[in-house]
């Protein structure tokens, strides 16, 4: 056995979960997606759901302007006859 399993130290060496790959075109660093384990959709999610929220009420909104629009075209052309 090695000295990291016996005194139970983690080895610092390891790679790291989130590695720095220089894009070959730009020579700039290119940021590659978390580890599997570093991953979580907690956060995303939830703005997931505010987003479709968000995106019902603006709908819903427009749609009642659209046909409150409509109906006052409608009440304007009795209203000339």
């Amino acid at each position: 056995m090695n000295d990291t399993a016996r005194t139970g130290a983690t080895d610092t060496t390891a790679t790291p979960a989130r590695a720095v790959v220089l894009n070959s075109a730009t020579g700039r660093p290119r940021h590659e997606p978390l580890a599997p384990e570093l991953r979580t959709s907690e956060g995303t999610e939830r703005r997931k759901e505010r987003a479709v929220v968000l995106r019902v009420m603006i709908y819903v909104v427009v749609a009642h302007l659209l046909a409150g629009f409509i109906w006052l075209l409608f009440v304007l052309g009795a209203h000339g006859n």
